[in-house]
């Protein structure tokens, strides 16, 4: 029934192909080590969850894991598979809230400064300069960017656009000098040694690569230059919303977390704001 639920929640939902997979990977995490489906009881979903406590699984991927296996359970009863479904009596496990990783602005500046060639300068320049998520990155085409504006093809197929600084154009325009011409109309922004279009994870890799060389001792990803991008501009005045559109954030609360790690941010909001703010 595996194979038929995610048929459903394709034609339901119009869910991302990644998406997709992440279900399916859930939900065999569980069917693993149930015998079928006909029956499922709460003795079966303690013993899952506890399973996936010992094996390691992070609070925020077993709340994932959990609303996958709620739905797949919701559309068993649904089809008459399952005779009844005890996980709608249950709660959701809940997220465990974590601030994202942010490097300081002497962080970034050793980290660009420390990349080999233009070719690699110019993609972290790019991720650090629009604060455009990795995918969207690979996504770019030569087109989409002008000498001040960015347009970028976000979640949802939703376009906004970006705007850029004349430095991060011409660190482009020094990899564009390099790169072969294309015969293509309007090529892929970013491609490899064989002429094809970057990945997530050679990005990936490429931002470890430099983060280690500039001795960075965080957890760095592509992410990170996001969020860092996103501290920066509050640290330096920007209004939220403003921050909001620039990321393609459709809620505003998932902007408002970059309040939680900007100090520098609050102080001066205190002092600009506050009665009592500016005593000496």
């Amino acid at each position: 029934m595996l194979d038929q639920f995610i048929e459903y929640i394709a034609a339901e939902r119009g869910l991302s192909i990644n998406t997709l997979h992440a279900y399916s990977s859930d939900i065999r995490l569980f069917l693993k080590g149930q015998k079928g489906c006909e029956e499922v009881s709460d003795r079966d979903l303690f013993a899952f969850m506890e399973r996936l406590k010992k094996e390691g699984y992070h609070q925020n991927s077993i709340a994932r894991i959990w609303t996958s296996l709620k739905l797949f359970l919701r559309f068993l009863e649904k089809e008459g598979v399952l005779k009844a479904n005890v996980a709608e009596l249950w709660e959701s496990p809940k997220l465990k809230a974590a601030l994202p990783t942010v490097l300081t602005e002497d962080e970034v500046r050793v980290l660009l400064e420390g990349c080999g060639n233009v070719f690699d300068r110019a993609i972290l320049e790019f991720l650090y300069a629009t604060g455009i998520r990795v995918s969207e990155l690979c996504n770019l085409n030569l087109f989409d960017v002008d000498e001040t504006t960015l347009r970028v093809k976000g979640k949802g197929g939703k376009e906004r656009i970006v705007p850029i600084a004349l430095r991060t154009v011409q660190v482009l325009d020094q990899y564009l000098l390099k790169r072969k011409k294309e015969i293509r109309e309007n090529p892929p922004l970013f491609i490899n040694n064989r002429g094809k279009r970057i990945s997530r994870q050679f990005v990936w890799t490429l931002v470890k690569l430099y983060a280690e060389k500039a001795g960075i001792n965080k957890q760095v990803s592509p992410h990170t230059l996001r969020h860092s991008y996103a501290t920066h501009l509050l640290e330096n005045g920007a209004d939220l919303r403003i921050i909001q559109e620039l990321l393609g954030h459709s809620n505003i609360s998932t902007t408002d977390r970059y309040t939680h790690i900007s100090n520098k941010h609050l102080r001066s909001a205190f002092d600009k704001f506050h009665p009592r703010g500016e005593e000496v």
